[in-house]
C-alpha cells in the first residue's frame, strides 16, 4: 500500500519531506512487527542484538567497546543491557585479567539455546521482502547505504 494510503495524507512538501516520513514510517512497521516476537521471549530488540553480537564472538569474549561498536541501536545503554541479560542468565561477565578496567563478556549455554531456539522464527521476518525480486533488493541496499553516507556529510550552508 502507498504511503499517502497508510497515513491518510494526500500530499507531501516534496520528495525528500516523502522519503523521510516514508523511512520513518517504514522503521516503526518494521518494529511493530518485530516487538510481539521479542516480548514472547522475554528480552528486547537491543538484547537481541548483543546476544547476537556476542556469538559471533564465541568462544572468544568480548568488551562493551566491541559491543557498542556493532550494536544496530546505537543510543542505547549496553552495559545497561548487558546487565539486564546477566540477570537472566543469558551472559556471563567477569574482569579482564589483562586490565582491570575492562570487563569480558561472553554468551554462555543458556544465550546460545536462546538463540539457537529463536534462528527458524527470526528467518521469517527476512520473508518481508519476498515482494522484491534479487534486483530490487540490492538497489535497495545500495539506496539506503547511499543515503546514510550522504546524511553524514556536513551540510552545505
Amino acid at each position: 500500500m502507498r504511503l499517502e494510503d497508510e497515513i491518510v495524507q494526500k500530499e507531501f512538501l516534496d520528495e525528500n519531506h516523502k522519503a523521510l516520513v516514508n523511512i520513518i514510517y517504514t522503521y516503526s512497521f518494521l518494529i511493530n512487527k518485530m516487538s510481539g516476537f521479542f516480548k514472547s521471549r522475554s528480552i528486547t530488540r537491543q538484547q537481541f542484538n548483543v546476544l547476537r553480537i556476542l556469538r559471533g564472538q564465541y568462544p572468544n569474549a568480548a568488551n562493551l567497546n566491541l559491543i557498542k561498536e556493532r550494536m544496530l541501536d546505537k543510543m542505547s545503554d549496553a552495559s545497561r543491557i548487558v546487565e539486564r541479560l546477566r540477570i537472566k542468565n543469558l551472559i556471563d561477565r567477569r574482569q579482564s585479567r589483562h586490565d582491570r578496567r575492562e570487563v569480558e563478556i561472553t554468551i554462555n549455554q543458556a544465550g546460545l539455546e536462546l538463540l539457537e531456539e529463536t534462528d527458524l522464527e527470526i528467518s521469517k521476518f527476512y520473508r518481508m521482502f519476498d515482494s522484491l525480486n534479487p534486483e530490487e533488493l540490492k538497489l535497495l541496499n545500495t539506496l539506503l547505504d547511499k543515503f546514510r553516507q550522504g546524511a553524514n556529510e556536513p551540510p552545505l550552508l
